[in-house]
């Protein structure tokens, strides 16, 4: 397509003003290396990294261009031919040795927990030693969040409960959301369970895939697939519900990541059908407005993988809206990417960061000190663009405004 709608929505385009920084540019480039007529060089694949993968210019295509699933392919190709700069490969061996294995995960967080509370942290802040060392360790250890004292609980759920309820949901716990923001995940079960339903959340699940895949490793995805469809469908659960918006995307997607399997395509897609974000589901709930809340002003940012990749908009909004006093505030741009994306502001620091100053600078025009969202990442990246602003305010996903309504009326 040459229309170029997707110009004006595409956040690296707009920052550069380059063609080849753009979802036009990069199809092309992708259609070139396809074709044999140039070859996955520093370059090329220079380019193809700095996609945010946001899927903006989808919500913009008017004829339906799945972006998305092309840069995912391209990029699994240049990581299957060999291609692939140490970077890549690095990257997908990092995320292949970790995300997999939760206990890896636990190790890892518990490691970050000691750094924060043991003091060290604030030792090493003072010093400013990171700045000595090179790869921007001090940027992104700016980007830290203050982690819980202990990482989420899974629900336990007996059968005399879950039969009384007469539904049951499953929870997709992910693989950093507990140890970030297992506050979230309390929230999220605290207000399922309002609507009726008991809530599981099965032990065998696993990372939902979505990093893996971004990053070129498709066969680390389709296996982390395949272990939560097992997993899920197994639970005989009426919806498996997603309060991180990446993860849900990827999740309702499964269908066609495993289309090619006999074995779980038709699985895949059942499993598929069963997902919704949190969102999206307490919406269609028929929960009871909170008859109690506190003036608050707020605004709230689109994740990109609940507005373009999964088309969710107004179901977070009508949530936001049902709480008492809540004055919900719109940005100019509330659907512009924040410069998250995953591990996004790590593997692109510099552009990362020029997206969260216009973001901030987006967020102060509003003035309001609270910010709701819908993805761990999000959430991550804007308390960091509060810090690095120096603005008084708080970041928190939409279930847990809603919940505290409802806590404040108890």
């Amino acid at each position: 397509m040459h229309c170029g709608f997707c110009l004006q929505q595409c956040p690296t385009y707009l920052q550069l003003g380059m063609e080849t920084d753009s979802p036009r540019g990069r199809i092309h480039l992708i259609e070139a290396l396809t074709d044999g007529k140039i070859g996955a060089t520093p370059a090329l694949t220079a380019h193809l990294d700095l996609c945010l993968q946001c899927r903006a210019c989808e919500t913009a295509c008017p004829s339906g261009v799945q972006f998305g699933a092309i840069m995912e392919s391209a990029r699994a190709m240049v990581i299957e031919t060999g291609a692939a700069p140490r970077g890549w490969r690095l990257r997908a061996w990092l995320l292949r040795a970790v995300l997999p294995y939760p206990k890896r995960i636990q190790v890892l967080f518990s490691l970050l927990r000691l750094y924060q509370r043991s003091g060290l942290q604030s030792l090493v802040r003072a010093t400013k030693i990171l700045r000595l060392l090179p790869g921007g360790l001090a940027e992104s250890e700016a980007m830290l969040p203050s982690l819980p004292r202990n990482p989420y609980t899974t629900p336990n759920v007996d059968a005399a409960s879950r039969a009384d309820s007469g539904r049951a949901v499953a929870l997709l716990t992910g693989c950093v959301m507990p140890h970030l923001y297992s506050r979230t995940h309390e929230a999220t079960v605290r207000l399922l369970e309002r609507t009726g339903a008991a809530v599981v959340a099965p032990e065998d699940q696993r990372c939902c895939g979505a990093l893996s895949l971004h990053a070129g490793d498709r066969p680390t995805a389709r296996a982390l697939a395949r272990r939560n469809i097992d997993a899920f469908l197994a639970a005989g659960v009426e919806a498996v519900i997603v309060n991180s918006a990446g993860c849900g995307a990827a999740l309702k997607e499964y269908g066609e990541l495993l289309a090619d399997d006999p074995a779980y395509a038709e699985k895949a897609e059942r499993f598929a059908a069963l997902v919704q974000d949190v969102t999206e589901y307490l919406a269609g709930a028929g929960l009871d407005a909170p008859p109690n809340g506190r003036p608050q002003r707020v605004t709230y940012q689109d994740s990109c993988h609940l507005v373009h990749g999964q088309q969710v908009r107004s179901a977070p909004r009508e949530l936001l809206r049902s709480v008492p006093g809540l004055e919900l505030v719109e940005m100019d741009a509330p659907d512009r990417c924040c410069g998250s994306a995953g591990i996004y502001s790590v593997a692109q620091r510099e552009m990362s960061l020029r997206l969260l100053d216009e973001k901030m600078r987006d967020v102060a025009a509003t003035q309001a000190p609270v910010i709701a969202t819908a993805n761990p990442g999000c959430m991550m990246q804007l308390e960091a663009g509060l810090r690095r602003h120096g603005l008084p305010g708080r970041v928190v996903h939409v279930v847990e405004l809603l919940d505290e309504a409802y806590a404040e009326r108890e």
